[in-house]
């Protein structure tokens, strides 16, 4: 007779043969077998408390953008269910690849009115790349293995599994319990494009004369960098990047344009958007931050596509050749045609371009970065932290104050994903959690969490979570008293008519450090470079209030405003 072992147990053996090493999440009623299982099973699989189901999502996202696994949250029925969609719908349209897992009320007993019922196929279904609530224990590997296979090839994006509070407790065939290896990590199973496409895209790109290739977070999923360094260098075409592109190339690589768009976007980086006779989008969808709500490309802009999910080619804008593929795979074709041919005398300056473009840029930044103005502008933080982190900092930015900040003017070193933000639907709180997923993928690296004040109200209970783990990561909180996105918004679109967007001043540095994080309150901005080196420096949490310029007062780098 086979080996038997319950449900609870072969989903924890089943999540072990992907290669799973973390799990971040919190407990209820119906998880009691599978903590249980996880408590007597001999495995390699950490489990992460956390003190909110929505923060395990963000952890198990960031844990996938560092390390490029599959993230693995848990959380319990009913409100535990539906606390965790805020991070798959988050991780599934940036295309990260997270597994979240519901465990449920038995099947014995739906339909009958008992607590915490909901229909959790119905909820999750429109949020995820694949999902479906498991109804007999036999199909745990089975439904494990499909969740994997869906979450790491193509566009990858989350998945949901719900498992019942009974199957638990049924038996599973241990002869069942395999995976295949290619799973643990993706994209899998890749796929180069289609014969010729790679021609007719070195064809097109060489009849430009003023080309702009604008790469998306597609391209650091794909670990492209290498081949779009190749690219870019061998005919010097300027490379911009969207918010979650950065990381395409090195900031500092002499084709590196930086952000374009609405949010961390300039006028001198903007101005290569509409000048360009030709747009690359590589692993971008075009969307209406890039294109500055598709501001531009013109119509008389030719533009190219690269992705992997051919859903993209010619959504936005009509396209002169679409190029479906796994990006590395695309990139490479594509270096590989210039390399056949005998000579390629193009070279489109894209450096110079980049370089007179910059230094425009930085000229108006360093101006307010040298500011001694009270509250403290929030250049001076991003030029402090320019100095000060360490070239394999991992940055974490929510999507308040400090994001188009940093987006428009941190200089990161190395190409690759060193910074994180939740593009997709930008929920407040991300980052606070989020930075501890990134250090429990990257322990060996420094990591820094940036949130405005209103953020840190939504998870700052995670702090316990923090010190729990001993996590060296540094928090930067802009503090302004109020939602300064919208209210900068409110300035721009309605004539500074103000309605509920202020709040009172709460002592950030006093709260952290009842949790027993290292703290500070800077006002003085002569202070800044000191305390962010101590911070830095420092074997453990720590965290730095600083009192800042309000949205709606600075030289904000957004083109537009909500509106």
């Amino acid at each position: 007779m086979t080996e038997q072992i319950n449900g609870a147990e072969a989903m924890v053996k089943m999540l072990e043969a992907h290669g799973v090493q973390h799990v971040f999440g919190l407990c209820g009623d119906t998880t009691l077998p599978f903590y249980d299982a996880m408590l007597r099973l001999d495995h390699k699989i950490q489990h992460v408390l956390t003190r909110d189901e929505r923060c395990a999502t963000y952890m198990a996202d960031a844990y996938s953008r560092v390390t490029g696994r599959v993230g693995v949250c848990e959380g319990p029925s009913g409100g535990g269910a539906t606390y965790i969609l805020p991070g798959l719908i988050e991780a599934s349209e940036s295309s990260y690849a997270v597994l979240g897992i519901t465990t449920d009320i038995s099947v014995a007993s739906y339909g009958k009115y008992p607590l915490t019922e909901v229909d959790q196929d119905a909820l999750m279904k429109p949020l995820t790349k694949w999902n479906t609530v498991i109804k007999q224990a036999i199909h745990i590997p089975r439904m494990v293995r499909t969740a994997f296979r869906a979450m790491t090839t193509g566009r990858s994006g989350a998945a949901h599994l719900g498992l019942p509070y009974d199957i638990q407790y049924d038996n599973v065939d241990v002869s069942d319990i395999w995976a295949d290896k290619k799973l643990q990590n993706y994209p899998a199973y890749p796929q180069a494009p289609e014969p010729g496409a790679a021609e007719q895209a070195v064809d097109a790109i060489l009849s430009a004369k003023r080309p702009l290739i604008v790469c998306g977070g597609g391209v650091v999923i794909a670990g492209a960098m290498e081949e779009l360094d190749r690219l870019a260098s061998r005919l010097n075409i300027p490379v911009a990047t969207s918010i979650s592109g950065q990381g395409s190339l090195a900031d500092t690589h002499p084709n590196s344009l930086g952000v374009v768009g609405s949010n961390g976007g300039t006028d001198e980086t903007w101005e290569q958007m509409v000048a360009a006779d030709m747009i690359i989008f590589m692993g971008c969808r075009a969307g209406s931050t890039t294109t500055s709500r598709w501001e531009a490309p013109s119509n008389q802009t030719r533009v190219l596509f690269f992705d992997n999910d051919p859903m993209v080619i010619g959504c936005n804008y009509q396209t002169e050749v679409g190029v479906v593929g796994d990006l590395r795979l695309s990139l490479a074709a594509v270096n590989a045609v210039l390399d056949r041919k005998a000579e390629v005398n193009s070279d489109f300056g894209g450096a110079q371009l980049v370089a007179d473009a910059k230094r425009r840029k930085f000229e108006i930044f360093n101006k307010f970065a040298q500011s001694n103005e009270t509250p403290i502008r929030p250049e001076r933080v991003i030029q402090a932290m320019n100095k000060m982190l360490p070239e394999d900092a991992v940055v974490v930015s929510d999507p308040g104050t400090s994001c188009p900040y940093y987006n428009a003017y941190y200089e990161q070193p190395l190409p690759g994903r060193y910074y994180i933000t939740n593009r997709a639907h930008g929920a407040l709180g991300y980052s606070l959690s989020a930075s501890l997923g990134a250090w429990y993928g990257r322990p060996g690296s420094k990591v820094v969490a940036m949130m405005g004040d209103g953020s840190f109200g939504f998870t700052c209970g995670e702090l316990e979570t923090v010190c729990r783990s001993r996590a060296n990561i540094t928090f930067i909180v802009f503090s302004n008293s109020n939602f300064g996105w919208i209210k900068a918004s409110q300035y721009a679109d309605k004539d500074a008519r103000y309605y509920n967007v202020d709040f009172s001043r709460t002592d950030h540095a006093a709260i952290a450090a009842a949790y027993g994080v290292k703290s500070w309150r800077v006002e003085n901005p002569d202070d800044l470079e000191r305390v962010l080196k101590e911070a830095i420096e420092h074997d453990g949490p720590t965290l730095i209030d600083i009192i800042s310029q309000p949205l709606e007062e600075t030289n904000a780098p957004v083109r537009r405003w909500m509106g």
